[in-house]
């Protein structure tokens, strides 16, 4: 178990379900037995940048390593496209109501999170966010230019996802945080953009689906800079001042704000001034949850977005907090307490689910992708 210390990604292919799914966290009450769209996808994109990094500078065993972690996000994906063939009749059916004009409720949305046979739950959550529909696409469509896989094999996926995601974009749903479901939230819009952007350039879509798409992306790009940027950086959600830590996202590994933008600059100067501290990150400045805690995935998240801003040292500050939360063990948490926002309402959510969860794939995950990333991009090339 040492050896996580050295490569996060190992835990990646160690937890894997047979299935293909990633479990979130194999030991935490709360997300046992679960799959979600979004964190898997960002697991995925670690473990495929993760076998590029070992592949440039591995042979032997280092390269079947590589070779192991890039078929680890072929059967993630492929899990991804079983579950939405699951889901292409309500899929259809939420489609042609929209267009009807008679949308469905939010209760009658696709599921957030899923058992590792595809199935939904049958217990409570906060079930209807559209990031995670747009984050596979994109991941998908990353991994596959990045090894050279046939996309055709997503192709029905792809489509039934899109269908929902041309259909339903402009619906307030919950965000990343499974909170706030009265509101449209702009990573969630960025997440799902990304997302229809890189499903028109797999180049499996329908001729005007792919038309539809693309006016899709284009009426949420113009929607977030209209109203989800304030005081030049992206915001929360629309309308709203804030920043949320899940922003820098969009920036890297995302893309869909380019880094060298001032939109980018600004945002990241505000998630640095309202929600970064001694190089961890919370997630907005109400967070209450396990009281407000730092989560390493974030500080990953801020740190790709520096290094494709061209900062460098920042991305290697940012990336060694990360590391400095693993346990003896070498296991990322979730959440780290060092310092907390809300610290009085911590024990209510350890009475309530126990301990932070510990591990969570989606920080070892963002941890081997920021490293990838540095890996990438040689020391000397920095501005």
């Amino acid at each position: 178990m040492a050896d996580l210390h050295e490569r996060p990604e190992l835990l990646i292919a160690q937890l894997q379900d047979v299935t293909g799914a990633y479990p979130a966290s194999p030991t935490f009450s709360a997300y046992r037995g679960y799959s979600w769209f979004r964190d898997g996808a960002f697991i995925a994109d670690g473990a495929s940048a993760a076998a590029s990094a070992a592949a440039r500078r591995a042979s032997g065993a280092g390269a079947a390593s590589a070779d192991a972690l890039a078929d680890s996000a072929d059967r993630f994906f492929s899990w991804c496209a079983r579950t939405i063939g699951g889901l292409a009749a309500d899929i259809e059916a939420i489609a042609a109501a929209a267009e009807s004009g008679e949308p469905l409720p939010d209760a009658a949305m696709p599921p957030t999170r899923f058992r590792f046979d595809g199935t939904p739950g049958d217990d409570d959550w906060w079930d209807f966010q559209l990031d995670g529909y747009g984050t596979w696409l994109w991941a998908l469509e990353a991994h596959v230019a990045r090894h050279a896989r046939d996309a055709a094999p997503y192709a029905s996926a792809v489509v039934s996802t899109v269908r929902l995601l041309v259909s339903s974009w402009h619906r307030p749903c919950f965000d990343w945080w499974e909170e706030h479901d009265e509101h449209r939230h702009v990573s969630t819009l960025g997440c799902v953009g990304a997302g229809l952007e890189a499903a028109v350039r797999l180049g499996v879509l329908p001729t005007q689906l792919a038309s539809q798409a693309r006016a899709a992306a284009q009426e949420i790009r113009a929607l977030v800079l209209a109203q989800g940027v304030r005081d030049g950086h992206l915001v929360k959600w629309l309308g709203s001042r804030e920043v949320d830590g899940s922003l820098s996202a969009l920036i890297a590994p995302l893309g869909w704000i380019e880094p060298g933008s001032e939109l980018a600059r600004a945002t990241l100067d505000a998630v640095h001034r309202d929600l970064e501290v001694d190089g961890g990150v919370h997630r907005f400045v109400d967070d209450t949850f396990f009281g407000g805690g730092q989560w390493p995935l974030l500080s990953c998240f801020l740190g790709l977005a520096e290094l494709a801003a061209g900062d460098r040292d920042e991305a290697e500050r940012l990336l060694a907090w990360a590391r400095s939360t693993a346990t003896e063990d070498g296991m990322v948490p979730e959440q780290v307490d060092r310092h907390l926002l809300a610290p009085e309402r911590e024990q209510e959510w350890i009475d309530r689910w126990g301990t932070v969860a510990t591990p969570l794939l989606w920080s070892h995950a963002m941890v081997a992708r920021l490293e990838a990333a540095l890996a990438a991009q040689p020391a000397e090339v920095d501005r």
